[in-house]
């Protein structure tokens, strides 16, 4: 597992330029959003009512496929 909910959005986004896809997909505009210095995984996901664990899990999913 390379992704946990305390990460910083922005540590996640600094992965791979196109991770934000991911992002996107389950309704989190994270690019360029001032949030996503301060705001780890789990809060942006509890501050969008988005699902943690399947957000996670699509993450970890897309990096372990880049390499």
């Amino acid at each position: 597992m390379l992704i946990n909910e305390n990460m910083l959005v922005s540590e996640v986004l600094d992965m791979n330029p196109d991770i934000t896809e991911i992002f996107i997909r389950h309704g989190l505009n994270c690019l360029g959003c001032p949030g996503s210095y301060n705001e780890s995984l789990k809060e942006a996901a509890d501050a969008h009512s988005v699902n943690l664990e399947n957000l996670v899990k699509d993450l970890d999913n897309y990096l372990e496929n880049k390499k």
